[in-house]
């Protein structure tokens, strides 16, 4: 199952900015597009428009060929009959059915024996079969995921819409859901469409994204692209790189361009069209960022730069450590490696990016 959808529509509310966004999406089946941005950013908003529960107050949505808003002609189908699959972060599972009346509850207009037929598959293909009598209260919040998600397949919708469908679970069953979220959205073969705000969830369950931004769409494009080449500061921002510094370029040659960044210079892959004299954003993934105790010379394809380390974070497993190196960098470090290092807020440090690791963004 496969399609198109192209979204151009505007939603203004009270307080906040208003949404605008247009864009236009090839939807394979089995594939998954992130909706990505901050809380507030309106991917939100475009999904329930999509899916008929959000009312435009300008704008087209189209599936294919079927039209299903359009504000200048008054024309909005409601949900069912655009045949989308909704999944919310909290399920919505009814509290009083069972697993089986939860999964059948969308199969109204079939026949008794078809429903229950349908409904196995689906509890084979999610494999919860052996919940079938179980109510929510009585599930893991893994199970309600594949319950929910079967019950959202069932009535085969021509796309999944799914909202912050991890958001519900604590940090360590999040981490093991969300591979198999990937795998069960694959097998399914529907399109879908995921919002979420969280970098690890788009780069796990998503083949291109869409970000937005203070209510407007900024990039689109495969997900590890707009990770490492944001289109500008507003998309470097949302999707999380942790150094974005303003420089100048001062030299272009052989494929590489210099940035003087402060009083300190940062060599970077040369973006085709850029000029000596242009000013520039500098960004840098912590994760791109090596520490060492002492360096080697400083050559044309890496970056070595001298500095004291202003605080260490831990996040669990990895910890962020802080550089101040004339400007501040930060980088993303195992535990053991931190510990290994001896590294201590204060204490010196000599940091590594390498030029391909670099993204300039001309201003």
């Amino acid at each position: 199952m496969a399609g198109e959808i192209a979204v151009d529509i505007e939603k203004r509310f009270p307080s906040g900015p208003v949404i605008r966004a247009n864009f236009r999406l090839g939807l394979t089946a089995g594939s998954t597009t992130i909706l990505f941005g901050s809380s507030g950013a309106g991917k939100t908003t475009v999904l329930r428009a999509i899916a008929g529960l959000e009312q435009p107050d300008r704008g087209v949505i189209c599936f294919g060929d079927d039209v299903w808003l359009d504000t200048s002609q008054g024309r909005n189908l409601p949900p069912d009959l655009r045949r989308v699959g909704l999944l919310f972060q909290d399920y919505a599972l009814f509290p009083h059915l069972t697993v089986r009346q939860n999964i059948e509850y969308g199969l109204q207009h079939h026949r008794k024996a078809d429903r229950r037929r349908v409904c196995d598959e689906m509890m084979h293909l999610f494999e919860v079969t052996d919940l079938a009598d179980r109510r929510p209260r009585d599930i893991s919040g893994g199970q309600a995921q594949r319950v929910a998600l079967a019950r959202a397949v069932a009535p085969q919708p021509r796309i999944l819409l799914l909202d912050e469908p991890l958001a519900a679970l604590d940090v360590p069953t999040r981490t093991r859901v969300r591979v198999e979220l990937r795998r069960l959205l694959e097998r399914v073969g529907i399109p879908s469409v995921l919002v979420t705000h969280d970098r690890a969830e788009a780069i796990t369950l998503g083949q291109r994204i869409v970000v937005m931004s203070e209510g407007t769409v900024r990039q689109i494009g495969p997900v590890d692209e707009v990770f490492r080449r944001p289109a500008d500061a507003a998309v470097a921002l949302a999707v999380g790189v942790e150094s974005i510094l303003v420089g100048v370029i001062t030299r272009v040659e052989s494929g590489l361009a210099k940035i003087q960044v402060g009083h300190l210079t940062v060599t970077a892959v040369a973006l085709e069209g850029v000029r000596e004299g242009q000013q520039a954003l500098v960004c840098i993934r912590a994760e791109d960022v090596t520490l060492q105790p002492s360096g080697p010379r400083a050559d044309s394809a890496r970056n070595h730069l001298a500095g004291r380390i202003e605080a260490i974070e831990s996040d669990g497993a990895v910890e962020r450590v802080t550089v101040d190196c004339g400007f501040r960098l930060v980088a993303m470090i195992t535990r053991n490696a931190r510990e290994e290092m001896c590294l201590a807020a204060g204490g010196a440090i000599v940091v590594s990016v390498k030029a391909t690791a670099v993204h300039l963004i001309p201003l």
